[in-house]
């Protein structure tokens, strides 16, 4: 059968069998296939320039006073780049890095046993700080400040401390919920960077460069397609990109363009709103409403997706569109949400 009569299956275009195309998330296959990807330096990092910048300063003074870089807290929604800019900074102060995540520290021993291993100036990352246990928070706050622990060993009556001095490290910290991070945490990071999405003419430069990592021809009005419907997330838009790639390959095409670019986002479910059909579940769930607010839990019923997911994956982009307003009663479909699914604002 010659290529172009291929007949592709749209599922086998998702990153995971459960994940939304547009999930800001990334699977675990899809976190080996963007280390690829990812930026080596500064020079190569596209957007989030006064974050770059007042990171450069900081890892230059630094290294003048011969210090470890201050404690680096970096905030902002998934996929814009938080762990490249974590180890784009190891790299530039030519240290190691020790990577973890909040989760995998259940147990005080267990970031002990981390922070014992570190050697001067080491770079020590913790992606969803925010979900650190408050007990093993609590030995860090000592950590950051003093490079030192007092570590517990036995119970009870045996009871003892055992000081532990501490190598002077970088602790840099991601996380996508920045109010849940306590303050006694928030306050001994000396630098807080928020990430924002990226604007359409950054993701078009990403795009532009990852096409030339997975050697794939890549016109400048197809990345702007893609760009256009990725959210503001380089993740969302180099995973659009490799679907593209696919299609391309199945129908033996030689580049991406404008026609291929759309037929692969139509085969993910994507419109020309960045749209999937969740949100269109969500927006029509709205309009039913006509014109009165709707709490969290009942769109969650409606449209059957958990509250959690609703509010972290598809929540900002609506809100980011203008196409529901959040208000103290409930979600609000507006009038530009309402067109986006062929509903008259009027009728509502």
């Amino acid at each position: 059968m010659p290529a172009s009569d291929h007949v592709v299956n749209p599922n086998a275009f998702l990153p995971d069998s459960a994940q939304a195309a547009t999930s800001p998330r990334a699977s675990s296959i899809e976190r080996e296939l963007e280390n690829s990807l990812r930026p080596a330096g500064f020079h190569e990092f596209v957007g989030q320039r006064r974050v770059v910048d007042n990171l450069r300063i900081a890892i230059t003074a630094a290294q003048e006073r011969e210090e470890a870089l201050d404690h680096v807290l970096l905030s902002g929604p998934p996929g814009l780049g938080k762990t490249s800019l974590a180890r784009i900074l190891t790299a530039e102060i030519d240290v190691q890095l020790h990577t973890t995540s909040g989760p995998a520290l259940e147990r005080p021993r267990d970031l002990v046993g981390i922070l014992t291993q570190l050697q001067p100036g080491d770079v020590f990352f913790v992606d969803e700080i925010h979900r650190v246990p408050i007990s093993v928070e609590e030995y860090l706050y000592s950590a950051m400040e003093d490079y030192s622990v007092d570590f517990t060993l036995d119970q009870g009556p045996n009871a003892r401390i055992l000081p532990l001095k501490i190598a002077p490290f970088t602790l840099v910290g991601a996380t996508t919920r920045e109010g849940l991070l306590s303050a006694p945490m928030r306050s001994r990071f000396g630098l807080l960077e928020r990430l924002s999405p990226y604007p359409d003419e950054d993701l078009i430069q990403i795009l532009l460069r990852s096409a030339k990592i997975l050697k794939v021809a890549l016109t400048p009005s197809a990345a702007a397609i893609i760009a256009s419907r990725s959210r503001g997330t380089p993740r969302v838009a180099n995973r659009f990109l490799r679907r593209a790639r696919d299609v391309a390959q199945v129908h033996g095409a030689n580049e991406i363009d404008e026609s291929l670019a759309n037929d692969s986002l139509e085969r993910l479910g994507v419109d020309a709103n960045g749209l999937e059909e969740m949100d269109r579940k969500i927006l029509d769930c709205l309009c039913r409403s006509q014109g009165r607010a709707v709490g969290l839990k009942t769109i969650a019923a409606s449209v059957g997706e958990s509250e959690d997911t609703i509010e972290e994956v598809f929540e900002p982009h609506l809100l980011r569109k203008g196409f529901i307003e959040k208000t103290a009663r409930g979600r609000l479909v507006t009038a530009q949400g309402a067109s986006a699914v062929g509903v008259a604002f009027g009728n509502l």
